[in-house]
């Protein structure tokens, strides 16, 4: 490193956040992720044997992948190669490479490849690494928080172990804050501020177990008040921004919308709406939640209350013509009805057994009465024949024949004995269907 560079080092680790000042640089000074690093883990003993398999860090922001990849890392006599997917391309990927080439060549050496943020790499960009993670050029590190299953192309994954960071609990977090107040280097142990136990509980349990989050702002708090004391009324000040796990394009995406949709399903309006205030508060697309809705209105409402379909349109327009923030209170009013109306699957269940039957038993004929006679020679081949008009018999229903042969006594649609479906089963039985 010259001259310059060291300054450029020292310089950016002066103004650097605390969060960042206060990364870890030792494995017994990790706090959390007992699951994955906790004495007897396999990770844990890999590291102290000295090796390292490729890995792949899973997990929200905020719960030490990045620090934990350092720490790895470092305990290995390894070269460690960084690069970030958001600003690295295919070039930086090669020449990392084929400086663990030369590495390996010359002196025997090992070397890591840790790529932050995995996901954001293209499909191509993460083939290239690919035939050097099988061969054992590089070991890779990968950090992500986004499902590797969705965002990692599946032969790195299968030559990679997945490890999952949880959001920290919040005494880990605690005892994150209480280490950066009484470190006089990197924390705030030449600080003044004195923050009451009280203020790093509060202040934990708004983190989300985000402790980049937690630390930084209890740095803000130092700035705000530097000479005195943060008490609970002067924190709830500062906190203003609690950090939003909510990723519209990410796994909080599609959690969300399940756990909301099966709430719905479960008659449960309590829980669906929370769901949806979780969706609402993260920006989540309106159009997205309402296309589900009106979906479930079919598959797990349907004909056991039909009303559920129309209600669920007309709110998909209304929110559409009405916007944030008054939309809300739709979306509040559908959630409620589709959750606390009647249940059935029938119509869902009745189209898949139909289709089913289709690809089992292929195009079947068409009966000819059913057909239309468009033309003379249509008619004189028997299309329309016998045909009975349903309209034109005392009670408005004709007994004959309507599906192709052999499937005369089928049953596709079987309606339950409740709602609304309960009155179509009974008219259903009457004309001995």
């Amino acid at each position: 490193m010259d001259l310059f560079e060291h300054n450029l080092a020292n310089q950016l680790n002066m103004y650097a956040p605390l969060a960042d000042r206060m990364r870890p640089d030792k494995l017994e000074d990790f706090i959390g992720q007992d699951q994955i690093i906790g004495k007897g883990s396999p990770l844990r003993g890999s590291i102290s044997n000295g090796l390292l398999p490729s890995i792949i860090l899973w997990g929200p922001p905020g719960t030490g992948k990045t620090t934990l990849a350092n720490i790895l890392a470092a305990k290995l006599n390894a070269k460690t190669h960084k690069l970030s997917a958001v600003s690295s391309g295919v070039s930086d990927i090669r020449n990392a490479i084929n400086s663990a080439i030369d590495l390996l060549g010359m002196l025997g050496q090992k070397s890591i490849l840790f790529i932050d943020e995995i996901h954001r790499f293209s499909k191509s960009q993460q083939d290239v690494i690919l035939p050097f993670v099988e061969n054992g050029t590089v070991t890779l590190i990968g950090a992500t928080t986004e499902n590797p299953s969705f965002e990692v192309i599946a032969p790195l994954l299968s030559r990679c172990k997945v490890f999952t960071l949880n959001p920290l609990h919040a005494n880990n977090i605690v005892e994150i804050l209480n280490k950066a107040i009484l470190d006089p280097i990197n924390g705030l142990g030449q600080s003044k501020t004195v923050f009451p136990n009280e203020t790093l509980e509060m202040l934990a349990d708004s983190a989300n177990g985000d402790a980049r989050w937690a630390l930084n702002t209890l740095e803000l708090m130092a700035m705000y008040k530097q000479d005195g004391i943060i008490d609970t009324a002067t924190a709830v000040k500062i906190l203003t921004d609690k950090p939003n796990k909510y990723d519209k394009n990410g796994d909080m995406h599609y959690d969300s919308i399940s756990a909301f949709i099966k709430s719905v399903r479960g008659s449960n309006p309590n829980a669906a709406l929370y769901w949806l205030a979780r969706m609402l508060e993260g920006g989540e697309n309106l159009n997205f939640i309402t296309r589900r809705l009106i979906i479930l209105a079919s598959e797990d409402i349907g004909l056991a209350d039909p009303n559920a379909l129309s209600l669920s349109v007309a709110a998909q327009q209304a929110v559409n013509f009405v916007g944030l923030p008054e939309s809300r209170i739709i979306l509040s009013e559908i959630t409620i009805y589709l959750a606390a109306a009647p249940k059935s699957n029938t119509a869902y269940m009745a189209i898949n057994n139909a289709q089913a039957e289709v690809n089992e038993t292929g195009p079947l004929p068409i009966p000819l009465h059913l057909r239309n006679p468009v033309t003379k020679f249509m008619e004189t081949e028997g299309y329309g024949k016998n045909y009975i008009y349903p309209h034109n018999t005392a009670n408005g229903f004709s007994d004959q024949a309507y599906l192709p042969e052999g499937l005369k006594n089928v049953s596709y649609y079987n309606p339950k004995e409740y709602g609304y479906e309960s009155k179509i089963k009974t008219n259903l039985e009457k004309l001995n269907l």
